[in-house]
């Protein structure tokens, strides 16, 4: 555990929203708020007039710099710092995004603000933060840039299609009905490959993919 306050920081274009974070975050006795901003540019200013925090709050859609391009700049310049996305999106595609930008965690802004300080807590301490939206394992593959260390699967054609559908908001169904098959033969691709990649999650699916360079997004 640690002994001292959890230095973070919080970016998010809604004033209002990050100033209430702000206030309840502080009123805990594990988190110490050093500043916050309301983009990337405002962000990049301010960390070098602030000390560095351990944990970034990280909004994904902010005009100016958005999140992605800001958690980049994070690990480009200041890789100790540990982001975590947190967002009104629980889609696939902005999680699988923000991991892939550096982010160590995900959560979403209506999560309640004992499971956001266990998050921070986990995320300070371990690089990463894992729940239902992420997959442990394979988070830690993509953030220490490690193969899976599952054999490279072999994927047909249509599999391959399946998978890189997978990267859109669409759901199975309509994956379906785009691809002409029944939802019961999607059902056994995303079975069959959840076996193959060993992950349960569609999210886990997709970064299994990426991490193998069998789909871009």
């Amino acid at each position: 555990m640690y002994p001292e306050k959890i230095n973070i920081a919080i970016v998010d274009d809604h004033t209002l929203f990050r100033q209430g974070l702000a206030s309840l975050l502080n009123d805990s006795d594990k988190i110490n708020v050093l500043f916050d901003a309301e983009n990337g540019q405002d962000m990049i200013k301010k960390i070098s007039q602030n000390p560095l925090p351990e944990v970034i709050l990280m909004d994904i859609t902010m005009p100016l710099m958005d999140g992605y391009e800001s958690t980049k700049w994070i690990k480009q310049h200041h890789p100790e710092i540990k982001v975590l996305a947190l967002s009104m999106f629980e889609e696939d595609k902005p999680i699988i995004a923000m991991l892939k930008s550096g982010a160590g965690g995900y959560m979403l802004k209506q999560s309640k603000a004992a499971d956001l300080i266990e998050a921070i807590t986990g995320i300070a301490q371990q690089s990463f933060y894992i729940n239902e939206l992420v997959s442990g394992k394979l988070l830690r593959n993509i953030q220490n840039n490690q193969p899976l260390k599952t054999q490279q699967v072999e994927i047909n054609a249509n599999e391959l299609k399946f998978l890189e559908l997978c990267c859109s908001d669409l759901t199975y169904k309509q994956i379906a009905d785009i691809m002409n098959l029944s939802p019961h033969t999607i059902d056994n691709y995303r079975e069959a490959l959840f076996q193959k990649f060993d992950t349960k999650s569609r999210t886990g699916l997709v970064i299994a993919a990426l991490k193998q360079d069998l789909i871009k997004i």
